[in-house]
């Protein structure tokens, strides 16, 4: 097993989003996204919407606690501006983050939504 196999951090974040706000969370995940893109640490991200319930999920990969430090750092404009369209329902965290980043999340989140944690048993991530 190598060591980034061992800290890889997946994020799951399932968001509600607020009546009328559709287009405006759209809107605002399509710029967070991009920064990301241009700026993040991240390894991956994707953003999925179920419109007829109102939901979105988005998924984010990274390589370890540092690059989610380091992306709270650059994006919370960009978090700040996608939660006036919604609210956290359930986030769950897959892979073991440190400590600062374990209290960094249930900080964020208190106890507005449910939050989980599950350790890495095994697996692998295969990039073109």
């Amino acid at each position: 097993m190598t060591t980034q196999a061992s800290t890889i951090l997946l994020f799951r974040n399932t968001m509600r989003i607020n009546d009328g706000h559709l287009e405006g969370f759209r809107d605002a995940i399509a710029r967070a996204v991009a920064f990301a893109e241009q700026h993040g640490p991240q390894l991956m991200v994707e953003t999925f919407v179920d419109e007829e319930r109102m939901l979105a999920h988005s998924f984010q990969l990274y390589r370890n606690s540092e690059a989610v430090r380091i992306h709270w750092k650059l994006a919370d404009p960009y978090i700040q501006e996608v939660m006036k369209h919604c609210r956290v329902e359930r986030f769950e965290v897959f892979g073991e983050p440190d400590a600062d980043v374990a209290a960094g999340v249930r900080s964020a989140l208190g106890e507005q939504c449910e939050l989980t944690f599950s350790p890495r048993i095994a697996g692998f991530v295969r990039f073109t």
